[in-house]
């Protein structure tokens, strides 16, 4: 198969419970799935020179890579170090120019686009907030100068991503592991228990859900449960209403956080749409598609369309009246969810991390 450089400035670490610590391991495990041969750039910074010292005496040595793939991190490449100073701002795009000079393609993961939104830095240093905004213009002129491809979590993000030439951008969502919901779904028995909803995720000002937990505080026929970080919760919890005995906050990860995934009816992605939500493809999605519950999401978001282009659930306006009426719906007639499970193990086929990892080798091998 293909000799392969993988890259990620920062520790791949096994424990990750983020989004953006879980997917380099998920897309490294599927290149070697995929029978590549990979050689890992990651660390911090002295771990990753070590690394490009020995990958660069590979190739002057004789040594054929077919490509590079780097996943991005969250903040600036030349800012991942734990004290945060761009101390060796040459190191990871000196081995980019290294490798374009060698003729190895190189593609690169491009994480989010956040800092260009004028919530970015709201409440923090200035100064620090101008320093991060310079170093993220530093990576996109070095995307520019290095990339074959620059993949993005949507290719609606594009519109915003400045600097890099679009005719560069793919589309590389996130993905999931076949879940085993998804391989043999069950029956929704018709019972008079209540209808259950979860939701894991974050509770930024990019997530707004109150008319949800509007709506489910009046109902007596639907449970919410809630999975989200303990801080984040706290930071949010006097903007919503007093919960009811309905509406359960859990701060779960792992096992645990999958157990309770596995044992609800519906998942949501139920939130007031806003810019962001119109190119934002969550790491939630897939993976309630990976595991096959069907997802409720809102209309004017990209989650929407994804939604409702692909028949894995219900893309309904934010408005209460309109939950409400799909919540009856649900309730009544178990049918519904029977259907969209059974479709939904064909979808999930199609956006597994072994897919995504077969459109990168396809994009830089061709």
């Amino acid at each position: 198969m293909f000799r392969v450089i993988f890259h990620h400035p920062l520790p791949l670490n096994p424990d990750a419970t983020s989004a953006s610590g879980i997917r380099p391991l998920k897309m490294l495990a599927a290149f070697r799935a995929a029978g590549c041969e990979v050689d890992v750039i990651a660390g911090y910074s002295a771990e990753r020179r070590a690394a490009i010292k020995t990958v660069k005496a590979k190739i002057r040595g004789g040594v054929k890579y077919a490509f590079v793939y780097s996943e991005s991190s969250t903040m600036p490449t030349v800012l991942t170090d734990p004290h945060h100073l761009p101390l060796h701002p040459l190191l990871d795009f000196g081995f980019f120019r290294f490798c374009k000079k060698k003729n190895i393609p190189i593609g690169l993961f491009y994480r989010d686009i956040y800092w260009l939104f004028e919530n970015y830095g709201k409440g923090l240093n200035p100064l620090k907030t101008a320093v991060a905004k310079a170093c993220y213009r530093f990576d996109l002129l070095n995307y520019k100068r290095y990339l074959t491809k620059l993949y993005l979590p949507s290719l609606e993000m594009g519109r915003y991503v400045p600097t890099v030439p679009p005719g560069r951008f793919s589309a590389l969502p996130p993905a999931h592991e076949m879940g085993q919901a998804s391989r043999k779904t069950s029956a929704v028995q018709h019972t008079d228990k209540p209808l259950s909803i979860f939701y894991v995720g974050g509770m930024s000002d990019h997530y707004q859900m109150h008319q949800l937990f509007r709506v489910v505080s009046r109902r007596s026929d639907v449970e919410l449960t809630l999975c989200t970080r303990a801080a984040e919760w706290e930071a949010v919890r006097d903007e919503y209403p007093p919960l009811t005995a309905n509406i359960r906050v859990v701060h779960e990860s792992g096992d645990a956080m999958q157990a309770r995934l596995a044992a609800t009816d519906v998942v949501s992605i139920f939130v007031q749409p806003q810019e962001y939500w119109e190119f934002a493809a969550p790491v939630k999605l897939y993976e309630y598609l990976g595991h096959g519950k069907p997802i409720i999401a809102s209309e004017g978001t990209l989650a929407g369309r994804f939604v409702a282009d692909n028949g894995i659930g219900w893309a309904i306006p934010y408005r209460e009246d309109a939950l409400d009426t799909l919540l009856d719906t649900l309730f009544s007639d178990p049918q519904a969810l029977d259907a969209t499970k059974r479709h939904m193990t064909s979808v999930a086929r199609c956006h597994t991390w072994q897919v995504r990892v077969e459109h990168v080798i396809k994009d830089l091998t061709l």
